[in-house]
């Protein structure tokens, strides 16, 4: 097994109202509910907001615009009792396609995996059985 890295990570707020557009999973071994914006991996030789987009792409099959970097976070985090480390660039942006706001969940896809995006309030992703994650999230909005 390699050595492990800090890995770059693109993620994007997309907001409806007080609602923020999360993928919600959870850690058996922390025995935590978390709730994320989409977004994942920078590859090498793209830029973040390169990146951020390409993910909503992947993962929605949506396009998105008006991207601003809101902020970058350091995550240093336990995840199924592994430590790891992420350097996050956190943008807001909205989707091109208005009707996708209509929807109260998008079909998502993490390489062959299907996964639920969800619209939560901000009073759920902060009091609900999943919380936003990052914590240092809650300072870019």
């Amino acid at each position: 097994m390699g050595k492990k890295r800090i890995r770059p990570t693109a993620i994007c707020v997309l907001r409806r109202g007080d609602e923020l557009l999360v993928h919600e999973g959870y850690d058996p071994v922390r025995q935590f509910g978390y709730a994320r914006p989409l977004g994942g991996g920078i590859d090498l030789g793209e830029t973040s907001a390169a990146a951020v987009v390409r993910e909503i792409r992947e993962e929605l099959g949506a396009e998105i615009t008006d991207i601003a970097l809101l902020g970058v976070v350091e995550n240093i985090f336990e995840f199924h009792g592994e430590t790891a480390h992420e350097i996050l660039f956190v943008y807001s942006g909205r989707f091109v396609d208005e009707s996708l706001y209509q929807r109260d969940v998008l079909d998502g896809l993490e390489g062959d995996e299907p996964f639920p995006a969800v619209w939560r309030s901000l009073a759920e992703l902060r009091d609900g059985p999943h919380q936003l994650v990052p914590p240092q999230l809650w300072d870019l909005l």
